[in-house]
């Protein structure tokens, strides 16, 4: 069996990850997606949150969300409506997006789409978590 597999991660824009890995933490819908070499064929719609890989022995973080997962043989390929590496995450506009996220959840204007409020709350968290390597 091998002891790698091939994750790539990618948004409309640019490649965000091609690289030989030795397992990754992908957040699905529904709860968080382990990967190890020889993972079963998968197919799942990307959730939002933190997700990392270990590659050349270190940890690796992204913010993604929205999109899709596919597992085949030795290849993991992510489409993620929004993708970022954590290096790349400002920490303070992540931080301002989720206290602002809060504020409309704890005192909602009249009309608050809250699928909408909740859905920036989740991606300010998951930015927030991969910046911080949480």
């Amino acid at each position: 069996m091998a002891e790698t597999f091939e994750l790539e991660v990618a948004t409309p824009e640019k490649l965000l990850v091609r690289e030989h890995v030795t397992e990754a933490q992908i957040p699905a819908a529904n709860g968080y997606v382990g990967i190890l070499p020889g993972h079963s064929p998968l197919l799942a719609e990307l959730g939002t949150g933190d997700l990392t890989y270990v590659s050349e022995g270190r940890r690796r973080h992204l913010a993604v969300s929205g999109g899709w997962i596919e597992v085949v043989g030795d290849r993991v390929r992510v489409v993620a409506d929004i993708g970022e590496k954590a290096d790349a995450i400002d920490l303070k506009r992540a931080e301002e997006a989720l206290s602002r996220a809060r504020d409309r959840l704890t005192h909602p204007p009249a009309g608050l789409d809250v699928a909408r409020a909740l859905n920036s709350l989740k991606r300010a968290q998951a930015r927030i978590d991969a910046a911080t390597h949480k």
